[in-house]
């Protein structure tokens, strides 16, 4: 599958960029964090959802968050960039984490995971990885209960 505007940048991991495509991102966390901390990364990541990028589903898990988004563009047309607006929320989090904890560091690694969605059927199986991920963590019975998850909509 041919992507617009493909370009590779390498960080410890290659990232991979494209226009119009979805993305799925995984970032570790450095020690397990509070379900009230999970909802601090959550509400971080949606504080730009809907202008610079269109999160379909987000889960924030005491070891990790998970989320599948587009990326939007700038007034000019410029598509954001990925890492920007993961590590910019990263951030956000981190400093409300740290001012409530007293902790000397963010409870993040620095480098994220990235990976463009292939087709459809990994759009799904992504999909239903994050869905259940707070149920498959013991977190909740039922996805709708866990505060630390987020849906846009179905899969598209």
């Amino acid at each position: 599958m041919p992507f617009k505007n493909f370009s590779i940048w390498r960080g410890r991991l290659p990232h991979w960029r494209a226009d119009d495509v979805t993305y799925y991102v995984e970032f570790r966390h450095r020690r397990p964090l509070s379900t009230d901390e999970c909802v601090v990364v959550l509400k971080s990541l949606l504080k730009s959802e809907g202008r610079r990028w269109e999160i379909a589903i987000a889960c924030s898990l005491p070891e990790k968050t998970e989320l599948l988004f587009t990326v939007g563009q700038d007034p000019s047309g410029v598509p954001y960039e990925l890492s920007d607006l993961v590590e910019k929320a990263k951030t956000r989090a981190g400093k409300l984490i740290v001012k409530q904890t007293g902790e000397r560091f963010p409870p993040f690694y620095n480098e994220s995971y990235d990976r463009i969605v292939r087709d459809e059927a990994e759009l799904e199986e992504r999909w239903n990885q994050i869905l259940s991920s707070p149920v498959d963590a013991e977190l909740a019975e039922d996805p709708e209960e866990y505060e630390g998850l987020w849906v846009r909509d179905a899969p598209r």
